[in-house]
């Protein structure tokens, strides 16, 4: 399943949340790339452009498009650093950790962050915790309004926002019902922007018991905001016309800019597209045929 592993986990995060989840979160993506294609068989993304490059903006004015995208008011937004941020998919079930042995051992005292995911028995499940996330988006109503017009964004996508964090772990179930522990432990004072304290030596680092081979994790000891597991895809919806019966057509921004789907067909717990499903399709599209013997 290694080729498929990526595919299924952003598919059900996106099942979930309507967000796109970043199978390497170390990989930057940055608000407003726009973006030409998305590979069907692993979900990642493949970056063309970004619509506050200088580029971009001059084609704008060729084009008439009245907009500075430079301006203070168009530029990205940050918002507030958030709490620890968890999402799931729909069959998994979040709980306490249990004390066990091998758990118990742990100094679970000092940990800022700690639970236990239950996976349902022959299914794929995925985890997606974030640490301290701080989100970036497109300013509302001022932008893709306006740069929806520019003929280089036809038939591309646009990410409106990010989620970043300090620490990250992404896990995929292996479909043989485990519970996985999960906790975010210090043996040491760190920077209040980190948000964990313990006393010892300097150490923060996620502790998880899990053995499966779909595990991701990463936790900047600095604090600093390196990781992106998280972002909102919006496709350009193409409206041709914006009158009706003569009256001019009042369109939303997510009229025009909807959440962008996912390409491939429904898949199996493996992350392949159903071959079910695929036949059922073509055959929906194939021509009738009629004989009258």
């Amino acid at each position: 399943m290694p080729d498929s592993a990526s595919r299924k986990f952003i598919d059900l995060i996106f099942k979930t949340s309507s967000k796109w989840a970043n199978w390497d979160p170390p990989i930057t993506i940055k608000v407003s790339g726009t973006l030409w294609t998305i590979d069907r068989r692993t979900g990642v993304l493949q970056v063309e452009g970004n619509i506050y490059d200088e580029a971009f903006q001059e084609s704008l004015k060729q084009q008439g498009l009245r907009i500075d995208l430079s301006h203070s008011s168009c530029q990205p937004i940050k918002g507030a650093v958030e709490e620890d941020m968890i999402m799931s998919s729909i069959d998994v079930k979040k709980g306490e950790i249990s004390l066990t042995p091998q758990v118990s051992a742990l100094d679970l005292a000092s940990a800022s962050f700690k639970a236990e995911f239950q996976f349902q028995q022959g299914k794929r499940g995925a985890v997606l915790v974030m640490h301290k996330p701080q989100q970036e988006y497109i300013p509302q109503g001022r932008v893709l309004n306006i740069i929806h017009e520019a003929r280089q964004l036809r038939d591309k996508y646009i990410v409106s926002s990010t989620f970043t964090c300090p620490g990250y772990y992404l896990y995929l179930s292996n479909k043989s019902g485990e519970r996985v522990a999960l906790a975010l432990t210090a043996n040491a004072p760190v920077a209040a922007a980190i948000g964990v304290s313990a006393g010892g030596g300097a150490s923060v680092d996620w502790w998880t018991d899990a053995q499966a081979a779909f595990l991701r994790k990463a936790f900047d000891k600095a604090g600093q905001y390196r990781y992106t597991p998280l972002f909102d895809l919006k496709r350009r919806q193409p409206w041709f016309e914006r009158t009706f019966r003569g009256e001019e057509v009042h369109l939303t921004e997510d009229d025009l800019w909807p959440d962008c789907p996912t390409p491939w067909d429904p898949l199996d717990e493996d992350g392949n597209e159903d071959t079910v499903y695929e036949e059922v399709r073509r055959s929906l599209l194939a021509p009738h045929i009629d004989l009258d013997l």
